[in-house]
């Protein structure tokens, strides 16, 4: 039985750790969404809201996913742009569970009439 720091235990704080389990055997891609993510314009201190869109395919692990969302919950209060984002959270991915590869979008909510949306990918996607 694995032992995770977060999941089943009363967390009140974000958290930058990505915990992960064993990839089930048949499992070949894993898709984590979800549109309640926020950040700060580093320049001007305002919120941004995203919507993040993370594909990967398992190696030999996955991610579990209140850990994910602890750590997107770490982005509420820091100051970065929507292509830092989108890079800085598909890396700490392939980081924490190895994938073959892995795809982040992130698409930033209209400020000033303009969306963004950025992708990166980390491996050599098939």
């Amino acid at each position: 039985m694995m032992e995770f720091e977060a999941l089943g235990k009363p967390v009140r704080e974000p958290r930058k750790k990505l915990e992960v389990f064993p990839k089930p055997p048949h499992v070949e891609i894993v898709t984590l969404e979800t549109d309640e993510v926020t950040s700060l314009c580093p320049v001007t201190g305002q919120p941004d809201f995203e919507t993040v869109i993370v594909e990967y395919a398992p190696d030999k692990y996955c991610i579990e996913s209140k850990s994910f969302k602890l750590y997107l919950w770490s982005f509420r209060e820091e100051g970065i742009f929507c292509e830092s984002l989108a890079d800085t959270i598909a890396k700490d991915i392939y980081e924490a569970c190895q994938p073959h590869w892995c795809k982040v979008t992130v698409i930033q909510k209209p400020r000033g009439g303009i969306k963004i949306t950025a992708s990166a990918l980390y491996g050599e996607r098939k």
